[in-house]
């Protein structure tokens, strides 16, 4: 998306066939915005149905035409409507490059769920559910590459209630994406892009009241302004207390919020999850801002819903699920952290390839250095997943589970060493290695630490620790069950299995191979 030429951007609906992109119209036409469907468009062309015109002309005869009247409306296009491009459009070079100048909204459908949609239609290049999969997976790269903003599969209205988000995406900075992420308990605007704290643009109206902590409130607080007041806590796991929570909660009280005002969670995962706690207790819940400063907070612990603090017996042991009213996660405040900080928030990078697989996790695999000034797209990427996870299990009862890979040794460790001698990221490497270990993986337990080992990570418990203390720490894992602790393992990326029931000794010997 560039707006730089002077011309006034189209908003450009594109995705498979049955993901939507007719209704989406409906939602445009329905703002004043002047529309153009490109299948109307195309049946005018030919003076047949799209059927009819593959039937006489053949595939390469239909793109080829498509290629030159849809082209043409993209190059020439200037009065900031929408257009919805048909399901193959973007497999012309000539239509992606179009694009480049408008906003690009890709109404994201899964081939069962499209099927679903098309089955009982006329449609002459998918005619079974075989079809279906084969057409997506060649087109499913392209839509993402294009796509300055994902719209996820919901009910006809969700790009009505988006779309005033989408019109101003263009007003952001270059280079900004927009995930418009859907769960049960709310929908919100997640922007991935870089100088957007402090562009001008902010998602709510209301007065804004800051949580942060004490080493990123002087850094960025001021990018958030205007302020009717703020609430500061010491940096670091240790923080997350329900005393911090009390604290913050009359902080704001003095500052006199109100529930018409917003909670600003400024700064790592600790503050997002104090803050969004606090927003969620303070006068039975007002809206809170998530502001990620940290690439474990950007690529993870934002998005979701999930806020809470540590007890001393366990880790997250008090929360609730207050989904966030948006997600700013400004890429170029990375530059800022030190090496291990960045390489402890690439351990979440890591565990979302691991679960994602494919495409994700070859990029991830494949990362040499971790440079914050080429993380954006990555950053997005984990931020989808997350949310497409949290969609089809808000409040954690089933599939979520999957997004604890890793964090069952891993938080056994951070607690039985008092959250002081390993930072989060770096616990849930060696977690990582303990998972892969008890999944009978030998050959992804030998890339993982590898990959872990290139960029400076823990592979060993290098700290004093009784292996009963981790063990004891692991019994108390908050998601467990009559039946004990389950376990997410994996062999493959890309296919975790939840709640896997180990015995006691083959965890205790994963743990014993981690110590130095």
């Amino acid at each position: 998306m560039s707006a730089g030429d002077g011309r006034k951007p189209s908003i450009v609906f594109v995705g498979f066939m049955g993901a939507g992109k007719s209704t989406a119209l409906h939602a445009a036409r329905a703002e004043g915005l002047p529309t153009v469907e490109i299948d109307q468009l195309m049946e005018e062309s030919f003076g047949s149905t799209i059927p009819q015109a593959f039937e006489r002309h053949g595939e390469e005869g239909f793109r080829a035409r498509e290629a030159e009247l849809v082209g043409s409306l993209l190059e020439e296009a200037d009065d900031g409507g929408a257009i919805a491009l048909g399901g193959g459009s973007v497999l012309s070079p000539r239509i992606r490059a179009a694009l480049a100048r408008h906003t690009v909204v890709w109404l994201e459908v899964d081939a069962a769920e499209a099927w679903r949609r098309i089955a009982h239609s006329d449609r002459p290049l998918a005619s079974s559910a075989e079809d279906v999969t084969e057409l997506l997976d060649v087109r499913l790269p392209l839509y993402e590459e294009l796509a300055d903003a994902v719209v996820p599969m919901g009910d006809r209205q969700i790009v009505r209630r988006a779309l005033p988000m989408l019109r101003r995406l263009p007003e952001l900075p270059a280079g900004t994406k927009l995930l418009w992420a859907s769960a049960p308990g709310g929908e919100y605007p997640v922007l991935v892009g870089r100088g957007l704290l402090g562009c001008g643009w902010w998602p709510l109206e209301s007065r804004r009241f800051l949580i942060s902590d004490r080493t990123v409130a002087p850094l960025y607080g001021d990018r958030v302004e205007p302020l009717g007041g703020r609430a500061e806590i010491e940096a670091g796991e240790t923080a997350k207390t329900l005393s911090n929570v009390e604290t913050v909660l009359r902080e704001l009280t003095r500052a006199g919020a109100t529930r018409g005002d917003h909670v600003v969670a400024l700064g790592g995962g600790v503050v997002g999850d104090l803050g969004g706690l606090a927003a969620h207790l303070y006068q039975r819940g007002v809206p809170v801002v998530q502001v990620p400063t940290t690439l474990v907070a950007q690529v993870d612990s934002a998005y979701g819903g999930k806020v809470g603090v540590d007890l001393p017996e366990g880790k997250n042991y008090a929360g609730a699920f207050q989904q966030p009213a948006a997600v700013i996660a400004d890429t170029e405040l990375l530059a800022s952290l030190s090496p291990g900080e960045l390489a402890a928030g690439f351990v979440e990078v890591l565990k979302t390839g691991l679960l994602a697989g494919g495409s994700l996790w070859e990029r991830v695999r494949a990362i040499e250095t971790i440079d914050p000034a080429g993380l954006d797209d990555v950053v997005f990427a984990c931020a989808r997943y997350k949310c497409q996870v949290v969609a089809a299990d808000e409040l954690d009862t089933g599939l979520r589970n999957v997004l604890n890979l890793g964090h069952t040794v891993g938080h056994a460790i951070e607690s039985a060493t008092g959250y002081t001698a390993y930072r989060h990221g770096e616990a849930v490497g060696l977690g990582l290695l303990a998972a892969l270990r008890l999944s009978d993986a030998p050959a992804l337990r030998a890339e993982v630490e590898a990959i872990l080992a290139r960029h400076g990570l823990p592979t060993r418990l290098e700290v004093p620790i009784e292996v009963e203390s981790v063990m004891e720490s692991l019994g108390r894992d908050k998601k467990r069950t009559a039946a004990g602790v389950g376990f997410v393992l994996l062999n493959d990326p890309g296919a975790p299995r939840i709640g896997q029931l180990v015995d006691p000794a083959e965890v205790e010997a994963s743990v014993r191979e981690l110590i130095a």
